[in-house]
């Protein structure tokens, strides 16, 4: 992070002789002059720290001063001393210093697709092993030219040990391929690959962490054969932007929104789309966002400007998506583009700079001025988070869908860049190599953790690797309301636990998702005190691939008779219906499922909103969607009981709003009424069972719905209690890990302290 050019510079300003170096822990110095100078260069080591650093602390003693130096100050070799703990710094985006570099004709790196310095560029995707110096780096193949290697070794030079340094003379290479050939040189590349895209092809382009997809914005055909050849379904595309002006005629940006665009990580962040916005229909068919992001790389730069003396169209902005096949994991290796790439695109932008570890583009929405996570991992991942406790090296594998994976070591918790959902052999073996990587470079676990459910391959896969190592198997809820805790660094704190969500095995060996957990000193231990009202869940995963189903079962369970006019009994066949019924009448592939997911979705069939899905959460996405375009218009009232056990009943609400639409109420003052009577639950069960407890958390994949997590955020601190809700990990099962690996930690802890 540019932290020992940093400490060369100020001590050399104040006259200071010594040295600074890195070991595998920590940054390690001397200083020696006067001492009220010495006194100034330790109040601005922090105050005045690089913008990329992170002080996690400092200590200082007093030693004898060495009378025969001189007053240099020196920067010396990095050491390996005391292991691998220092933490591994994410990719971030190139800077605005190289930027301006990238554009300058009068600089030697003018159009270089790999302009990068200390402050920015590739870190985690091509880090081998620590320290992180050039020889452990996939751009250890590239041997520097003078030029480089001078700025390299000059500590007031901005790419002083910039470990991917390069320029024009001995960089990497940048390439476009067809079936017609190969067109070698950047600017051409560039320029092959604009007009490729204006042309309607979608093209391969190698980025940071694997090769995306690219398609023109516009091009309703391009998109379309995009999404075919992804098997991708409905679920929306991102877009990347020239700038934030260009962003600004997609989606309406408030300052915070664009912040986060314009930060270092540069995520995707979902937005409002304006209802303008010049895209083709089947980017984001059907949803009020739009996931927009700014140029992160060189490449990107380059691909949405001119290029000098060539002829090509140029796009201010561009579809661009994950090179795979939906539920694959990324490609990202030259054997794997050359087998998986062809089918998916027209022609490739390449180049040879090896990517070691491969990492997806990060998602995020802002909720009241706070990045909530939907997806970390480039430009946060793998950042640690740090731990209120100590212990024995643990490695959560995490969940079946959105799998991350968390790794401790020490009192840091390393969580994976996105892995993807675990129902493929490609997505294990990426799951197997990610964790290998990380291993390699922290240390291997001493202790496993993974989900209760007996038929995830995540658990089967630490049930086959853990050996003789401790394995500890989580409930999925008690993980989540952990996750939660530990990044928010309160573990131990007496908690109720609000975790909505779609699926999680009980230990009553049902399906849970609507659970009030009650946590107390000891984090690892928990007690279920409310929950949603089961519903028996018709042909397990078809119901959830079909909310039809599970508008069936709520009706059911409220008594309703299926008639015609109801809009899930519209949207089956008679087929489906007639199996439905006979499962529901005979109990055969009915498990219990308090589920709140499952409850979303049943209202969204129920009102006609999706009774079919091609992605995650689609349904109650849409319901989400259609409650927020009448705002508070308001409608008739709903309520689900909650019973004195902490029970939530929705059967009265279903009632109610079968004879709501009987009565022509429209389905949008319904949705909208929904999901405030959700809200209200919620603080009355809270407020039911927490006694002396004034901490509350929200979790699960149903808080990514922002009515509802703002709702029962503003619900709960109207009655007093604290409110925590994710910034740090997502509140899907993407941050899971960290919940299972707390827990782990603990017990391990509780088994010392008790033997």
């Amino acid at each position: 992070m540019g932290f020992r050019p940093f400490v060369h510079r100020l001590a050399t300003e104040l006259g200071l002789g010594g040295f600074v170096g890195n070991d595998s822990g920590a940054v390690f110095l001397e200083v020696q002059g006067p001492s009220a100078r010495v006194d100034e260069f330790v109040r601005r080591l922090r105050a005045e720290a690089p913008p990329l650093a992170a002080v996690g602390a400092v200590s200082a003693v007093d030693v004898a001063a060495d009378r025969g130096s001189d007053s240099t100050f020196r920067i010396v070799e990095s050491t390996t001393a005391g292991g691998a703990t220092t933490p591994i710094p994410p990719d971030i985006a190139v800077c605005d210093d190289c930027v301006a570099e990238l554009f300058d004709p009068g600089d030697r790196r003018h159009r270089h697709p790999f302009v990068t310095c200390t402050n920015c560029g590739p870190r985690f995707t091509i880090i081998r092993a620590l320290p992180y110096d050039r020889p452990t780096t996939t751009m250890s193949t590239f041997t520097m030219c003078e030029r480089c290697a001078t700025e390299y070794r000059d500590p007031v030079n901005r790419r002083f040990h910039a470990q991917p340094i390069a320029c024009p003379d001995c960089g990497p290479s940048l390439w476009f391929t067809t079936g017609a050939g190969r067109v070698d040189g950047s600017d051409a590349a560039i320029g092959a690959t604009q007009r490729a895209l204006a042309a309607g092809a979608v093209v391969a382009i190698k980025g940071i962490g694997g090769y995306h997809l690219a398609c023109g914005v516009h091009d309703d055909a391009a998109v379309g054969a995009l999404r075919a050849r992804k098997a991708r379904g409905a679920k929306p595309f991102a877009v990347l932007v020239r700038d934030l002006a260009v962003a600004r005629r997609y989606a309406d940006i408030d300052e915070t929104e664009a912040a986060v665009l314009s930060s270092a990580a540069r995520p995707i962040v979902l937005l409002r789309r304006r209802h303008d916005a010049p895209i083709a229909d089947a980017v984001a068919p059907g949803n009020p966002l739009i996931g927009l992001m700014l140029p992160y790389s060189p490449i990107h730069h380059l691909l949405l400007a001119a290029v000098p003396h060539i002829d090509a169209p140029i796009p201010d902005a561009v579809v661009l998506t994950s090179a795979n096949r939906s539920d694959e994991p990324i490609c990202f290796t030259e054997d794997d583009a050359a087998q998986r790439l062809p089918p998916l695109c027209d022609a490739v932008l390449d180049h040879d700079r090896p990517i070691h570890v491969p990492c997806d583009d990060s998602v995020v929405r802002v909720v009241d001025s706070r990045e909530l996570p939907i997806r970390r991992s480039r430009g946060y991942a793998p950042l640690p988070v740090a731990l209120d406790c100590d212990g024995p090296s643990v490695l959560a594998v995490g969940g079946e869908l959105k799998n991350t994976f968390c790794l401790t070591d020490g009192a840091r918790a390393y969580m994976s860049g996105h892995v993807g959902d675990m129902a493929t052999l490609e997505t294990l073996q990426a799951f197997e190599r990610a964790v290998d990587q990380l291993s390699e470079i922290r240390q291997q676990p001493a202790r496993l953790a993974a989900d209760l459910h007996p038929g995830y391959h995540t658990r089967s896969w630490a049930e086959r690797h853990a050996g003789d190592r401790p394995l500890d198997l989580i409930q999925h809820h008690h993980a989540h309301v952990v996750s939660l805790l530990a990044e928010h660094g309160r573990i131990g704190e007496p908690i109720i636990g609000v975790a909505f969500d779609g699926t999680g095995y009980g230990c009553d060996h049902t399906i849970w998702g609507g659970e009030i957990l009650r946590l107390g000193p000891e984090s690892h231990r928990f007690a279920r005190v409310g929950h949603l009202l089961p519903a028996p869940l018709p042909g397990g995963d078809a119901a959830v691939r079909n909310p039809w189903r599970m508008a069936l079962a709520q009706l059911r369970l409220a008594d309703v008779d299926w008639t015609p006019d109801l809009p899930p009994v519209a949207g089956a066949t008679s087929a489906e219906l007639q199996l439905t019924r006979s499962q529901l009448d005979n109990n055969v592939g009915c498990v219990p499922c308090s589920s709140m997911g499952r409850l979303f979705d049943a209202v969204a069939s129920l009102l006609g909103v999706r009774h079919r899905i091609d992605y995650e959460g689609q349904a109650a996405i849409e319901l989400e969607a259609l409650a927020d375009s009448v705002g508070d218009a308001g409608g008739p009232q709903l309520r689900l009981a909650v019973h004195g056990d902490g029970m939530i009943d929705p059967t009265g609400m279903v009632r109610t709003m079968v004879s709501a639409l009987r009565a022509g109420v429209r389905p949008a003052l319904l949705a909208a009424e929904f999901h405030r009577a959700v809200t209200i639950a919620v603080a009355e069960v809270v407020a039911l069972v927490a006694g002396p407890v004034r901490l509350v958390g929200l979790t699960g994949g149903v808080f990514q719905n922002v009515l509802l997590l703002q709702g029962c955020r503003q619900r709960l601190q109207q009655a007093g209690f604290e409110v925590l809700t994710h910034q740090t990990v997502p509140p899907n099962d993407g941050g899971l890990a960290l919940g299972q690996a707390t827990i782990s930690l603990l017990t391990a802890l509780d088994e010392v302290a008790s033997s």
